[in-house]
């Protein structure tokens, strides 16, 4: 029998596998990820005023509204699909923009490029298209840490916690999810301004990938050539990371590649004293960022395994 849910996520998969999303699409219809976003950013301008409790119960309604309109558009649409093999391939072509595996190995590997010529102008440059940190102030380590830090958490965030919540609820789940994302990443941040607004975005952020982060984490555990030292490095150094969620895919990708990540960090006008993650492994290179990219792709099609289980056993 047909699972429909884990049907549909895997075709997304293999769709956003085989084409990203074009720009030549994006240009003419935009991305349902920055649909959502001018709705947080039109009720973030006119509701985020007030003492700090009116702000947080703005930003609590915020939140609920964008996640609930997401999830009720994608139901109806969801509704209307026929049942069987035609309606998880229509299901998986609606939830294909919101699984980012192509673009993430894109933008990963437009970092590495560069830095493997030894060209850390550019490097700096296609780095500072992903993470939030100073680009001028990196050295070649640092430019490779960023972009493998990126990679682990994204291949959380943008991949399989999308693909985990779409598999058991359907586009429902996954357009939630990304909602939830959204809102994280747009509000979620403790600035003056977002302190108290984004506080219920940020919680539910960090509940949403709970299970998710720790299961990237697992599948690039399992496909590495080193499963012992990456599962003993999340166990150890998982925690140390600042967010609950992200350390997990992070010291696992560190204890399989013998790197360490994370450690202190510079940003536009701060400095950052985070802890080292595997603080014993090596620092990384364009060499280290190869295998860390080919130990994603793996750990990618292990999750696509996953689904096809799911959705035929």
């Amino acid at each position: 029998m047909l699972h429909p849910a884990p049907a549909a996520m895997l075709a997304a998969l293999a769709i956003d596998t085989a084409f990203g999303w074009p720009a030549s699409l994006f240009a003419r219809i935009g991305h349902p990820v920055t649909w959502i976003g001018r709705l947080i950013s039109w009720l973030d301008q006119h509701t985020n005023r007030g003492t700090p409790a009116q702000r947080r119960a703005a930003g609590i309604a915020t939140a609920l509204l964008v996640i609930g309109l997401s999830a009720w558009v994608a139901g109806a649409a969801q509704a209307l699909l026929p049942g069987g093999w035609a309606g998880a391939l229509l299901s998986g072509v609606l939830a294909w923009p919101l699984v980012a595996a192509r673009s993430l190995h894109e933008h990963v590997a437009a970092v590495a490029a560069p830095l493997a010529r030894g060209d850390l102008a550019g490097a700096r440059k296609a780095v500072s298209m992903i993470v939030g940190r100073d680009p001028e102030r990196l050295d070649e380590p640092g430019i490779a840490r960023a972009a493998l830090e990126s990679l682990a958490e994204n291949a959380s965030d943008g991949v399989i916690a999308p693909l985990f919540w779409g598999a058991i609820l359907g586009l429902p789940g996954i357009a939630a999810y990304k909602a939830i994302n959204t809102l994280d990443s747009m509000i979620g941040h403790r600035t003056p301004r977002h302190e108290s607004f984004g506080w219920a975005s940020a919680r539910i952020d960090d509940l949403a990938n709970l299970i998710p982060a720790r299961l990237t984490g697992l599948l690039f555990a399992l496909v590495s050539t080193q499963p012992g030292t990456a599962m003993a490095c999340m166990k150890r150094d998982a925690s140390h990371h600042r967010s609950p969620n992200a350390g997990w895919p992070e010291a696992a990708m560190a204890g399989a590649l013998g790197l360490r990540l994370s450690g202190p960090r510079v940003y536009a006008n701060r400095v950052a004293n985070e802890p080292w993650v595997n603080e014993a492994g090596l620092d990384p290179d364009a060499p280290a960022m190869r295998r860390a990219l080919a130990l994603y792709v793996r750990g990618v099609l292990a999750g696509a395994a996953l689904l096809l289980a799911a959705a035929v056993l």
